[in-house]
């Protein structure tokens, strides 16, 4: 699944238009049409995907001489074979077999060598809508372009495939953990709203109890480390990040973790948790890949919404304006929303030195600081 992200289009969308793409692994059939509504759950492509061919030394099982192995054969090239079946037997009542390893088709026999080729039978994949959509675009024996009114959320890093469950509101303030305890039978296939932080030992119980996704604040990256490590060893925290964020698929982890403001004690910014919660028990995809090199990729969060009650969202290329709300990506203020107060019309030199384009933002508080305008996102425009 790619990520479809314009320039500037809004971290978190109450209400807005989601687009994924979703692609087989290999040519195959689709087998929708454009224009057509699917369900979560409906089967949108399929494709047989070919597996390694086998080679087996009969002369070898046999113990015969290679010359003598073509007329101990049982089977001939083209016919199927079980898993198991007996290939060859030499003519002792008690004698020494040549069983096929796997199941498949004997596409080759080579007298010369005593080596027989067995073809396993391809594996059918079918690919699933994964999200309540339209098909808009249709790409020929690869997959399709799905398109929902949707609540949307980015976050800041993820991990893992995309995955589709119910939300589970897990606490009742963004600044509360998930812990291993919390997480119970009730939490199965289900994707779970926390505030900040969860242990390698409850991820390890997220997927014992096959909780399809998690989405937190932040955590501590030597959690994730940990219970990334139990399958993937890495060397270091660099080492991690690295391999995390390169975009490359991963072996299945069990669950998908989403964080929305990145790694440490930060909590939840109030605008993604009030928009989570208001959608508790609402059916969400979540997902997780995350890709620092361009094309970039962000993790996030696609709550489909009934068309029927979509209404303006903000553009995608709507410009920063006084009055804006907008969530702050500095490093000093990550997650903190604060609205702005001015604009600057020429590059502003800033405390640390540089001079950029700028904005003047007022925090909550009552603190007012200049920030580069690349360092502020925007959650919700000025009102008219």
């Amino acid at each position: 699944m790619s990520l479809y992200n314009p320039e500037k289009i809004p971290p978190v969308a109450a209400q807005t238009v989601a687009r994924i793409d979703r692609r087989l692994p290999f040519p195959g059939e689709v087998l929708v049409r454009i224009g057509q509504r699917v369900e979560t759950e409906d089967i949108i492509a399929r494709a047989l995907v070919p597996a390694t061919p086998r080679i087996v030394n009969v002369a070898g099982d046999l113990a015969v001489p290679i010359t003598q192995t073509a007329r101990m054969l049982r089977v001939k090239q083209g016919d199927a074979v079980r898993l198991g079946q007996v290939l060859a037997r030499t003519p002792a009542a008690l004698g020494r077999t040549s069983t096929a390893p796997v199941a498949g088709v004997l596409t080759a026999f080579d007298p010369r060598t005593g080596y027989a080729t067995i073809t396993p039978d391809p594996q059918e994949i079918s690919l699933q809508a994964a999200m309540l959509g339209f098909v808009m675009d249709i790409l020929p024996f690869r997959g399709v372009t799905l398109e929902t009114p949707a609540a949307q959320v980015y976050g800041a890093f993820g991990v893992g495939s995309e995955r589709s469950g119910v939300l589970r509101l897990m606490v009742t303030d963004p600044t509360e953990p998930i812990t291993a305890e919390m997480i119970d039978e009730r939490s199965t296939f289900a994707i779970l709203i926390g505030g900040v932080g969860i242990t390698a030992a409850g991820l390890r119980r997220a997927v014992e109890k096959q909780v399809r996704g998690i989405i937190l604040g932040s955590m501590a990256e030597p959690e994730l480390r940990q219970w990334f490590s139990a399958t993937h060893p890495v060397a270091s925290a660099g080492a991690l990040l690295r391999n995390l964020t390169s975009g490359r698929e991963h072996a299945d982890l069990g669950t998908t973790l989403v964080l929305t403001e990145g790694f440490g004690t930060q909590p939840m910014s109030s605008a993604v948790f009030d928009l989570l919660s208001s959608n508790d028990r609402q059916e969400a995809l979540i997902v997780g890949t995350t890709r620092i090199h361009r094309p970039l990729l962000r993790p996030r969060v696609i709550i489909p919404l009934r068309r029927s009650g979509i209404t303006a969202s903000i553009a995608a290329d709507q410009p920063l304006r006084v009055g804006a709300t907008v969530r702050l990506r500095d490093y000093a203020h990550l997650g903190q929303q604060g609205v702005i107060r001015a604009v600057s019309t020429l590059p502003r030199r800033l405390p640390f030195g540089v001079q950029v384009m700028a904005v003047d933002v007022e925090l909550p508080s009552g603190e007012t600081l200049w920030l580069p305008r690349t360092a502020v996102e925007l959650l919700a425009m000025a009102s008219a």
